[in-house]
């Protein structure tokens, strides 16, 4: 299987005096460039926290409304599939009416819909309100990634990338904090609701996002003159004796997506349950155990995210899906009362499931034309996600009969089907956007 870059793919890098430096990335964005940087950063950030405020609260959430693991479990699963929806959408709107318009409509969804979240009265309420927010959670990040991207230099757009996704930790960090102090001091029946209220905190981003950050030049030119921008055939078009086509990128980096995120979102959501309900451990306990977890999350965005534009792209998600199904394992297969060892293992674990992510947002951005970036990117990142979905289900179901602990290892699979899908997709580190 030919995996020749596509035309778009073949400009020449060009290096300029201030990238130089460890902050030359950051430089070399330019003032506009750090004004859609910090948007992107806040975007990103603010819709980790609101999406943690289910996973933190899904003991109580269970307990509140009589709910087994499997309905539990499909709590994440509607949030994941609704978002690929959410996120295909936004993606092919932000190649439509721009990246900073989409971003703030994308925001504002995930704010409103977290805060319902609070409100809601029954268990299909909240799955209805939950699978809203997804709407906004599945697009932020695509069109965010996209804004800096295009701001980004060659160089050092896998790093830019990359501390862009660190957010996440960032937003995850916050998140475990105000639980902790919420349900520390709050009974269990009314913490769960006041944790989602926190969730109103992204209408501020979008005012100042609405005054301050603009789209790069050439997105807004590609947007004007070009007839496909925002297309979905588009992205579907096999290849031709003239033309390489997107539909074989789009098909493997969709694969790519879906590995990566079912192991993803199999931790995320069911270690804070594992930790409490197998472990044993207080909320103080839980939080501590994650605060390890989320600071080897952090470190792992920032190192992926070097090592993205050192090692390349493909190079850099297989070091890192190898390593995230070895620590999967481990974590899940820890004897009973090593409690030591659950921590120590904790950072490493969050390191390298962190660490794969860096270089998505620079990898999809440069596998697609400015026309249709917003729709590749959020089509493939987005269907990924909703795929991956199904692992978090699969796991609490059968976490009844097997245990958390044990369930967890399935997500392991998921990086190996990551690791395969790189077979189909070239390398793109170095190349400019055009």
């Amino acid at each position: 299987m030919s995996t020749t870059p596509p035309p778009w793919l073949t400009a020449i890098p060009i290096q300029n005096a201030r990238e130089e430096g460890p902050s030359g990335w950051f430089r070399a964005l330019g003032p506009r460039g750090r004004r859609a940087f910090a948007g992107a950063f806040g975007g990103y950030a603010l819709d980790s926290y609101d999406y943690f405020t289910l996973p933190l609260t899904m003991v109580a959430l269970a307990a509140y409304f009589h709910l087994d693991s499997g309905q539990t479990g499909l709590f994440t699963t509607v949030t994941l599939v609704v978002s690929a929806v959410g996120g295909a959408l936004a993606g092919m709107v932000a190649d439509r009416i721009g990246r900073v318009r989409a971003l703030m409509i994308t925001v504002v969804t995930y704010a409103v819909f977290t805060v319902a979240c609070g409100f809601a009265p029954t268990y299909e309420t909240l799955l209805v309100f939950r699978a809203l927010q997804g709407l906004g959670f599945g697009g932020e990040w695509a069109v965010g990634a996209i804004l800096v991207a295009e701001y980004a230099s060659a160089r050092h757009r896998g790093r830019t990338l990359g501390v862009v996704q660190s957010s996440w930790a960032v937003g995850w960090g916050l998140a475990v904090l105000v639980y902790t102090l919420v349900f520390s001091f709050v009974g269990e029946d009314l913490a769960w609701r006041v944790l989602f209220w926190t969730g109103a905190l992204p209408a501020l981003l979008v005012v100042w996002l609405r005054r301050r950050v603009h789209d790069a030049p050439q997105a807004a030119a590609a947007r004007e003159h070009s007839p496909e921008r925002g297309s979905f055939a588009a992205i579907f078009r096999p290849g031709t004796a003239r033309e390489p086509g997107l539909l074989r990128i789009t098909l493997f980096a969709s694969l790519l997506s879906a590995g990566v995120q079912g192991g993803y979102y199999t931790l995320a959501t069911w270690v804070p349950t594992y930790l409490k309900t197998e472990r044993g451990l207080s909320v103080v306990g839980t939080g501590g155990y994650l605060a390890l977890l989320i600071s080897g999350a952090f470190l792992g965005y920032l190192a992926g995210g070097h090592l993205t534009d050192k090692l390349g792209r493909r190079r850099t998600i297989w070091l890192f899906a190898l390593l995230s199904a070895v620590c999967v394992l481990a974590y899940a297969n820890i004897p009973p009362g090593a409690g030591t060892l659950l921590l120590v293992l904790g950072f490493p674990l969050g390191f390298c499931m962190s660490a794969i992510f860096s270089g998505f947002g620079s990898y999809l951005s440069e596998l697609y034309p400015t026309p249709v970036r917003g729709t590749g990117q959020g089509f493939t990142y987005n269907t990924g996600r909703a795929v991956g979905a199904v692992f978090p289900t699969l796991v609490g179901f059968l976490a009844d009969s097997w245990g958390v602990g044990a369930a967890l290892a399935f997500g392991a699979a998921g990086y190996g089907l990551a690791a395969l899908a790189l077979f189909g997709l070239p390398e793109t580190r170095g190349r400019d956007l055009v």
